[in-house]
C-alpha cells in the first residue's frame, strides 16, 4: 500500500497474517500431520510411580500382537550418550538433564520407560497397555508447601544485593504491610500436543518434523543424544500449533522418535496424548512473602520480597521472581531473595512470562494492599513510587513511557469514577470491582542470522531457523524484507522452522522480532547496497553520487528522496550489475548500550462483576495499554496482548495443576479437569499501544509483545475482586469458595 506517493510502506502498518490462509484451509501441515513413506507409529508407555526403579519390564505379550514391530526400553534401545554436557540443550538449567530410556530410574510420575512402535497407532496404544512392568518403588516427595514448612535453600543464581537497611526501615515505618501469596503450578496446554515424526534417510542421517519453539535447539540436542554429526540431522517445524514455553526445551517424543526411526530404518511418529502432556515442564508452583513499609504519603521506605519455587530433583529451574520491584518503584531500602525446594517431579520449565507473571503478581497485589492501607488510590501510589532508574543497574531506561501507559488506560477505563470503598459499586445482584496494576518486562535481543535473496523479477525469498509459535514471525519477516527492498508483501516469501537456515535462538522472551527482525535487516541492507551500486552503473544515471541515506527503496525502484522522479527500477539496477539474483546472510548482534536498562511496560486495568449470592466472578472488561518500542504489525501485536490477557485471567480465575500426593502424580491431567478460559469466560478486551521512541535498542526499535500482556493481568484481576468484595485473596485462583469462605 502506498504512503503518499513516494514510498510503499509495511512497517507498523495493520497487516493480516500471511500464513493465515494455510492455516484455515488445513494446508499449514503440523508435525503429527507429516506422511513420509512406510510411517510407523509409537505410543510411550508411562510409569506409574513416582520414583522408585523397574525391577523387569515384559514385553512379550505386546511384541505379540499383529503389527507391532518393536517395544524400547532402557534395555533394548540404540546406543545413547552418557555424558549430562550431551544432554544440554540452550536453555537448559543447572543440573543434570532428564534422559528418556536411559536407566531402570523411575524420577517422576508419567516418566516414559517404553515405546510401542506398531504398523498402525491404535495397534501401538493397544500393545502398550499389555507391556507389564515390575517397580521397586521408592517414598516420593511430591508435596510442595509441606516441603516449603520443612525449610528451603537459597538459589544462588538469584542472589539480589540488599539497598540499604530494609528491616530497620520496616520497622519504623508508619504504614506497613505483610503478607503472603501463593501460586499453585500450571500447565500449558497448548491445542496441539506434542508430537515428532522422524524419517529416517539413510547413510546415518535423519530427518525429525517435531513440535518445538527452536528448531536448531533441537537438532543440536537430537545430534549429541545420539551421538551423530549435526550434518546428519535435520529438524523442521513450520507450524507449531502453540506452546507458550513448553517447546523451549526439545521434549522426550523427539530423541524417543529418533531412536525407533534409526532402529527401524523407518519413518516414526510418536504423539503424546492430552494425559501425556502433563507430564512435561510446568509453571512451578510458588509462595512468595512481601513486607512493604511506607510514609503515611505512599512513599515506600522499605520493600523486602522473598519467594520458594519448586524444581525436580535432578535441575534447578527457576525465573527472576523479586527483582522486578526495582525496576518499578524507587525505594532505598530493598531485600530480595530467592528459594528452591526439590520435588519428585519432571524439571519445571518457562511459561509465558516465567518469574515476571508470578512475580508481578505478588508485587502488585501487595501494593495493592498497602495503597488501601494507606488510604491512597492505588495509581496514585504507583506514580508516586515511580522509578526513572532501574535501581538495580543503576541506569536510566532507554525508553519508558509508563507513565503514558497508566494515564491512558485510565482515561479508556474511566478509573476517576471508581469509589474507593470496597463492596460499594454494584450491577443489580452482582458486586462490581475495579482493579489496575503494572506490568514490565525485558527488552532482550540475542544474536541471530538470516538470509535474503532478490530474484531478477522482484521475488523476495528471507530464511531464519527461527519458529513461529503463533506471534506471527511470517508476517513479520515478510514485512521486514518488503519494506527494506520496496516490493509488494505478496513478492516475498518467508522461510522459517529448519534447522539447516541461518541460525536463530529459540523462539520465547519476547526477543524474536528484535534478533530475527534485526538480521533480515542487516541483511537487507546489504541487498540495497548492491542495488545502488548496480543503479549507479547505468549511463546517466540519476542515482549517480548518491548514498544510502538519499535514496529510498519503494514501489519497485531505488528512488531519490529529494526528487523521486531520479529513480531506478530494481529490474534495470539488476539488469545493469549483470545479477540474476543477489543473495546475502547476515547476523545480527545485540546493541551494546551499556548506558540504558531496557524493558517494555504496562498498565493493566480490569473490571469483573460478582454474584453476591454464589460468588460467581466474571471479567468484564480488561484495558491493556502497553509501551513497547516500535510496533511493526498492530494486528498481530494486539493478538498477542489479547491471547496473554485471557492467560492472566486463566492464571487469576481458572488454572491449577492438583497432585494426588499419595501418588506423587498430578490428577486432574486432562482438559475437562485443568480448566482455562473459554468463550464465556472473555469480554471486552481493550488494547492500547502507547507511542514510544528508542533509538538505542536495537536497529528496528522494537521490543517485542508476546509477554508484558499477561504480565501484572492476574494481578489487576485480583485486585478488581477484592475491591468488588472487601476479601483479599491471595492463592491462585481465585474461585467462588474463598471469596465466599
Amino acid at each position: 500500500m502506498a504512503n503518499g506517493t513516494t514510498r510503499t510502506t509495511y512497517l507498523g502498518v495493520p497487516t493480516a497474517r500471511v500464513d493465515g490462509r494455510l492455516k484455515v484451509t488445513g494446508a499449514a501441515k503440523y508435525a503429527a500431520e507429516m506422511r513420509p513413506a512406510d510411517l510407523a507409529y509409537g505410543f510411550v508407555v508411562s510409569a506409574t510411580v513416582a520414583k522408585g526403579r523397574i525391577k523387569r519390564i515384559d514385553t512379550r505379550d505386546a511384541l505379540a500382537v499383529d503389527g507391532v514391530l518393536d517395544v524400547l526400553t532402557h534395555e533394548h534401545r540404540p546406543k545413547l550418550a552418557t555424558s549430562d554436557e550431551k544432554y544440554k540443550d540452550e536453555v537448559a538449567p543447572p543440573g543434570s538433564p532428564f534422559r528418556p530410556l536411559y536407566d531402570d530410574k523411575v524420577r517422576f510420575s508419567g516418566q516414559p520407560v517404553a515405546l510401542v512402535v506398531a504398523e498402525e497407532f491404535e495397534i501401538a496404544r493397544y500393545a502398550a497397555s499389555l507391556v507389564r512392568i515390575d517397580y521397586e518403588p521408592q517414598e516420593h516427595v511430591t508435596d510442595f508447601l509441606a516441603q516449603v514448612a520443612r525449610g528451603a535453600r537459597p538459589n544462588e543464581e538469584y542472589a539480589f544485593e540488599p539497598r540499604g537497611d530494609a528491616a530497620a526501615a520496616f520497622a519504623q515505618a508508619p504504614v506497613k504491610i505483610e503478607c503472603e501469596y501463593r501460586m499453585p503450578v500450571e500447565h500449558h496446554n497448548p491445542m496441539e500436543t506434542y508430537a515428532a515424526t522422524a524419517v529416517w534417510e539413510g547413510d546415518d542421517q535423519i530427518t525429525v518434523f517435531d513440535k518445538t519453539q527452536g528448531a536448531p535447539n533441537s537438532r543440536n540436542y537430537l545430534a549429541k543424544v545420539l551421538g551423530m554429526p549435526e550434518k546428519k540431522v535435520r529438524v523442521l517445524s513450520p507450524f507449531v500449533g502453540g506452546a507458550f514455553g513448553s517447546g523451549l526445551r526439545p521434549q522426550y517424543q523427539l530423541p524417543l522418535a529418533a531412536m525407533a526411526a534409526r532402529m527401524l530404518k523407518r519413518a516414526v511418529r510418536v504423539t503424546l496424548t492430552r494425559q501425556q502432556m502433563f507430564t512435561l515442564g510446568y509453571r512451578p508452583a510458588n509462595v512468595q512473602t512481601l513486607a512493604l513499609g511506607a510514609e503515611r504519603d505512599g512513599r515506600l521506605v522499605s520493600f523486602r520480597h522473598e519467594a520458594i519455587g519448586m524444581t525436580s530433583q535432578f535441575e534447578d529451574f527457576q525465573r527472576n521472581l523479586v527483582g522486578w520491584s526495582s525496576q518499578l518503584y524507587g525505594c532505598a531500602n530493598s531485600a530480595r531473595a530467592q528459594k528452591l525446594v526439590k520435588l519428585d517431579h519432571n524439571t519445571s520449565c518457562d511459561m509465558r512470562a516465567p518469574g515476571g507473571a508470578e512475580g508481578l503478581f505478588a508485587i502488585e497485589c501487595t501494593m495493592d494492599e498497602l495503597a488501601h492501607t494507606a488510604g491512597i488510590d492505588p495509581l496514585e501510589l504507583r506514580l508516586i513510587n515511580y522509578s526513572e532508574v532501574d535501581q538495580d543497574e543503576d541506569k536510566p531506561y532507554s525508553s519508558k513511557e509508563l507513565r503514558a501507559c497508566y494515564r491512558e488506560a485510565a482515561e479508556r477505563f474511566g478509573w476517576s469514577r471508581r469509589s474507593r470503598a470496597p463492596r460499594s459499586m454494584r450491577d443489580g445482584r452482582e458486586l462490581v470491582g475495579w482493579g489496575m496494576a503494572t506490568g514490565i518486562w525485558e527488552a532482550m535481543q540475542l544474536p541471530a542470522a538470516a538470509r535474503v535473496v532478490l530474484t531478477g523479477n522482484g521475488g523476495v525469498e528471507v530464511a531464519s531457523a527461527t519458529a513461529d509459535i503463533g506471534p506471527g514471525t511470517y508476517t513479520m519477516m515478510t514485512q521486514i524484507a518488503a519494506e527494506m527492498l520496496g516490493v509488494e508483501l505478496y513478492n516475498v516469501t518467508a522461510k522459517l522452522g529448519d534447522s539447516d537456515l541461518p541460525q536463530a535462538p529459540v523462539e520465547g522472551g519476547s526477543f524474536t522480532t528484535s534478533s530475527v527482525g534485526s538480521a533480515i535487516a542487516a541483511a537487507c541492507r546489504e541487498i540495497q547496497t548492491a542495488l545502488l551500486g548496480f543503479a549507479q552503473k547505468l549511463p546517466g544515471s540519476p542515482l549517480a553520487g548518491a548514498t544510502l541515506d538519499d535514496v529510498v527503496f519503494a514501489e519497485g525502484q531505488i528512488r531519490r528522496k529529494d526528487d523521486a522522479g531520479r529513480a531506478v527500477s530494481l529490474a534495470d539496477a539488476m539488469r545493469a550489475g549483470e545479477a540474476g539474483r543477489i543473495v546475502r546472510e547476515a547476523k545480527a548482534e545485540p546493541t551494546k548500550d551499556e548506558k540504558h536498562a531496557h524493558f517494555t511496560h504496562s498498565a493493566v486495568f480490569a473490571e469483573v462483576k460478582v454474584d453476591e449470592e454464589i460468588g460467581l466472578i466474571r471479567v468484564t472488561r480488561v484495558v491493556s495499554a502497553v509501551a513497547a518500542g516500535r510496533i511493526l504489525n498492530p494486528v498481530t501485536a494486539r493478538s498477542q496482548i489479547v491471547g496473554a490477557v485471557v492467560g492472566g485471567i486463566g492464571m487469576a480465575l481458572h488454572e491449577e495443576t492438583v497432585t494426588d500426593q499419595a501418588f506423587g502424580r498430578f490428577m486432574n491431567h486432562n482438559l475437562a479437569e485443568y480448566h482455562v478460559p473459554v468463550n464465556a469466560d472473555v469480554h471486552a478486551i481493550d488494547v492500547i499501544f502507547v507511542p514510544e521512541k528508542d533509538d538505542t535498542i536495537n536497529p528496528l526499535g522494537v521490543k517485542g509483545v508476546g509477554e508484558i500482556g499477561i504480565v501484572g493481568t492476574a494481578a489487576a484481576i485480583a485486585n478488581a475482586v477484592f475491591h468488588a468484595t472487601g476479601k483479599r485473596v491471595r492463592d491462585l485462583p481465585i474461585t467462588l469458595d474463598k471469596v465466599m469462605g
